[in-house]
């Protein structure tokens, strides 16, 4: 072997990356301390980008296609180097290939629950998991905050060192665009569109990547709060919450819930209700009987004396076919209204009206 065959096996004159694996991000060039010729072919294929670095310092980008490698077409690295004339001898780079397509199906979730605060719930605890799609849109940050000096950086250990990142993005956005928790958990779709606007600056700003697509698959919120959207639906169902309790209240008379602690409310308002329709009936006027043929006429009748204006917790009790007891405590609950006389309760008949009315 001759010196210039020597001097020729030593130096690079082509570069290029042929991956066939489908799950790398990063591959740095194996030179083995070779040098890089002046004029050498540089191949970059679709969804590939070569970056070139010099002692730790980022340089000259390439996309897809064929490059010569001269002075001209690598202006970054001759700056870097300081060749102020350009340079007709071999030089030393370390050159890196991206892989720019798109990764699908990534999985990420919470592994501890996250807090955000909720107008309706106060502060909740949130798990949440699904799966993004993302490609890398900027090489140096990618490189530099990611893959680091890896010289084989795969899409497993992207996962293991993303993974954390993105759930941190992701309560970073839930928080700040004040999405309730009954949408969160209940419009996944909606929720991850709204929030791609919100993630994406952050992670290509800090990561170099861009998320194409980012889907919450569930959100799990506490027991208690659950039990509170249940509740909720179960309301927007009734309707007219003032009927269904009307009904509640007649199916527990039906079935004989009189003695049930948890029947009494229900039999006080029937009880209320049949009290008022005693109380319009005692206000009509009774119907005069026809005089009978050749009796002499009947003397007009004296004027009926008007009903009581308040009732006493006892006579309430009593028109309502309920304990005294159980009408006092609904005075101190505030459910009936009530005037207290030095040291009684007293009931008109306007509150038990009111109360009805409800």
């Amino acid at each position: 072997m001759g010196i210039m065959d020597f001097i020729k096996g030593e130096l690079l004159e082509i570069i290029e990356f042929m991956d066939d694996s489908r799950d790398t991000l990063s591959w740095r060039f194996p030179d083995e301390d070779k040098a890089i010729k002046n004029g050498a072919q540089l191949i970059v294929r679709e969804s590939q980008m070569a970056q070139f670095v010099y002692l730790g310092q980022y340089g000259d980008s390439f996309g897809p296609g064929k490059h010569t490698l001269v002075t001209d077409n690598i202006p970054v690295l001759s700056r870097l180097k300081g060749w102020k004339y350009g340079f007709e001898s071999p030089f030393k780079a370390d050159v890196y290939y991206v892989t720019t397509r798109l990764f699908t199906g990534n999985k990420w979730g919470t592994a501890n629950p996250i807090m955000m605060r909720d107008k309706d719930f106060g502060v909740v605890r949130l798990r949440a998991f699904g799966i993004f799609d993302f490609k890398i849109v900027d090489a140096p940050v990618f490189l530099k905050e990611v893959a680091g000096t890896d010289h084989h950086f795969r899409l497993d250990e992207f996962a293991d060192t993303m993974r954390s990142r993105i759930v941190s993005v992701f309560s970073d956005a839930l928080a700040s665009c004040g999405v309730p928790a009954l949408d969160v958990a209940s419009r996944y779709m909606e929720l991850g569109d709204a929030l791609l606007p919100l993630i994406n600056p952050q992670v290509t700003a800090k990561y170099g990547i861009e998320i194409s697509s980012f889907i919450v698959e569930n959100v799990s919120v506490p027991p208690e709060v659950e039990a509170a959207i249940d509740k909720r639906s179960s309301m927007s169902v009734i309707g007219n919450l003032n009927d269904y309790v009307k009904f509640q209240m007649a199916e527990s008379m039906a079935k004989g819930g009189g003695d049930s602690a948890a029947a009494m409310p229900a039999q006080m308002a029937m009880g209320f209700g049949l009290a008022q329709e005693m109380v319009k009936q005692m206000q009509q006027p009774a119907a005069t009987p026809p005089p009978l043929p050749g009796a002499a006429p009947a003397a007009a009748p004296a004027p009926a004396s008007a009903p009581l204006d308040l009732l006493s917790p006892a006579q309430a009790a009593e028109l309502l076919g309920v304990a005294e007891s159980d009408v006092i405590a609904s005075l101190e609950a505030g459910d009936i209204k009530g005037k207290k006389i030095g040291s009684a309760y007293r009931i008109s008949r306007s509150a038990i009206d009111a109360f009805l009315a409800q």
